[in-house]
């Protein structure tokens, strides 16, 4: 049920926001995350053997990495520092919907990282970070890990986008037609409560 303008307006002044540094580190996710699918889909089509799709497979690789790196500091600082609690309109299914989604997309942009290192080291390949950090195979190399690790990065990519078409239509319900406040809570240049 939508809201009046003013209850709106009231309701936005009594919401907590995160804080300054989860919602830096969450948009910086979004972005990586939006940069390495596209990245991921272009490799894939990109003709073996070229410059183009190395490069390709450099930047998703990286950018994949850089997520595995902010989402263990996103972990360690939500650790430290508990997320406002959800305006008292949001129902309890919405609220387990809620805990649920970001629980899974929480594992899901740590499994992706690891399981694209594991097929790269499993097959006998470093992985370079921006061509400046080269990381060697940490594991021995084995045909079977290997597969195994593509596979779950393939199917993993569906559930990325399954999770964060989720988490969007969430956001959007919550800021566009009940006009609760729980979307302001994550949106940049908003002062933290």
């Amino acid at each position: 049920m939508a809201v009046s303008i003013d209850n709106y307006l009231v309701a936005l002044r009594n919401v907590q926001t995160y804080d300054r540094v989860a919602r830096a580190v969450h948009w910086l996710v979004a972005t990586l995350v939006v940069a390495v699918v596209a990245l991921g889909w272009a490799g894939a089509v990109a003709p073996l053997n070229t410059p183009t799709r190395d490069l390709l497979l450099l930047l998703h690789r990286s950018f994949g990495l850089t997520i595995l790196a902010a989402m263990l500091f996103r972990a360690g600082w939500r650790f430290y520092h508990a997320p406002p609690p959800l305006p008292a309109s949001v129902r309890r299914f919405e609220r387990v919907l809620a805990h649920c989604t970001h629980f899974l997309l929480y594992l899901i942009f740590f499994v992706m990282p690891l399981s694209g290192y594991v097929n790269a080291a499993a097959a006998g390949h470093a992985v370079s970070l921006f061509g400046i950090v080269t990381i060697s195979p940490l594991l021995p190399e084995g045909d079977r890990l290997s597969q195994v690790a593509i596979a779950i990065h393939l199917v993993g990519q569906y559930a990325v986008v399954f999770l964060v078409a989720l988490h969007v239509a969430g956001a959007l319900l919550h800021g566009i037609v009940l006009r609760d406040g729980v979307l302001e809570r994550m949106l940049p240049l908003r002062r933290s409560a």
